[in-house]
């Protein structure tokens, strides 16, 4: 299996299975004399830990990182860094019972036919598990911006239709609530719903959303590599992910051009519709992207599907599962976001302007 690795400069390579003896990241490209030590990273992972509250997967990890290699005496030596985490709850049991089945809405099917065989625990790679290594590389990631006066971060904007307004917005909520949605009231309504669902045996989908601030102007590549690119592609490739849209996004479909574009003044922009990103590269203004999550598709109704020879079969999926992504998947969008920009950072440095 190919396409491990995330980056140009700024490399991320993700390793291990969601039932395997541990996973982690290698991470590459990492500046010399960066001050790291594992609770930088330990608190990145805590917030995408599983079992953090009754509207997450009940599986219990402590997700411990473990640093191996790339960090002396509290700093980074520029060499590869290796993290590392235990699974220490896995329960591969469940999954017996419907080895031999394809799980609707799973990569089952496809892993199938592209490798004729797949890792039938959870889900091997194609677990929410391998985001994991991720958060951790983001983790790393993070601190870099830091260093350049960059934050990043992520909220729950929807869940199923309720979804919080422009004018609603509360950041100093987002990490209060078990939803990390960015209003207390409308986190209450959110979890109510999810709970609801859980207790029906389904699940629900939603939209997380990222703000970047402090992106200098001028990052990304005019053409293929354009920063709007990269971070689509990016966030993309988390599982659940089926749509992103920055800025206003498919708003702009139904606007006039005299409306979308933002105008510019002696004190910069007035309006920021295209959210931070024009012509593929930033434009100094906060970088504003969302990420439409399906519904998890591992449920506790009954489905119909086929075993490996082709036989129609029903099924119902026995194991722990988060009946809303969104919550736990606010870290990773951050993550993947952080990667890309200071992959970015790190390849503008290398034109060195005369």
């Amino acid at each position: 299996m190919s396409s491990n690795t995330f980056g140009v400069l700024f490399r991320a390579t993700t390793w291990g299975e969601s039932h395997g003896p541990a996973v982690g990241v290698v991470i590459d490209g990492v500046p010399a004399g960066l001050e790291l030590e594992p609770g930088d990273i330990q608190r990145e992972l805590d917030r995408r830990r599983p079992g953090q509250s009754a509207i997450s997967t009940r599986r219990k990890e402590k997700d411990r990182v473990r640093i191996l290699s790339g960090v002396f005496q509290g700093k980074t030596t520029g060499a590869p860094i290796s993290l590392m985490v235990l699974n220490e709850d896995v329960q591969s049991g469940p999954y017996e019972a419907t080895k031999d089945m394809l799980r609707p809405g799973h990569a089952d099917y496809a892993l199938m036919r592209k490798y004729g065989f797949r890792d039938w625990r959870g889900g091997g790679r194609s677990s929410a598990r391998e985001q994991l290594g991720r958060v951790a590389a983001g983790a790393v990631a993070k601190k870099v911006l830091a260093r350049r006066a960059m934050t990043i971060v992520g909220f729950t904007r929807q869940v199923g239709s309720l979804r919080i307004a422009d004018d609603e917005l509360d950041l100093s909520a987002v990490e209060k609530n078990p939803v990390r949605a960015a209003h207390q009231a409308k986190a209450v309504a959110m979890q109510a719903m999810i709970e609801k669902v859980r207790k029906g045996g389904d699940s629900i989908g939603g939209v997380v959303e990222v703000i970047a601030r402090g992106v200098p102007a001028g990052l990304g590549e005019p053409v293929f590599d354009k920063l709007s690119a990269d971070l689509a592609k990016a966030v993309m490739s988390i599982g659940a992910v089926k749509g992103v849209e920055i800025g206003d996004g498919f708003k702009l479909a139904s606007m006039k051009g005299s409306q979308s574009n933002d105008p510019i003044g002696k004190k910069g922009f007035q309006s920021n519709h295209a959210g931070g990103l024009l012509g593929g590269m930033s434009t100094g203004q906060d970088i504003v992207l969302r990420a439409a999550f399906k519904p998890t598709p591992s449920i506790a109704k009954t489905q119909a599907t086929i075993d490996l020879d082709g036989r129609e079969v029903k099924m119902r999926l026995q194991g722990r599962f988060d009946p809303c992504v969104c919550p736990r998947a606010v870290p990773v969008v951050e993550a993947m976001v952080a990667l890309v920009l200071v992959d970015h950072v790190l390849r503008q440095d290398a034109y060195a302007r005369p």
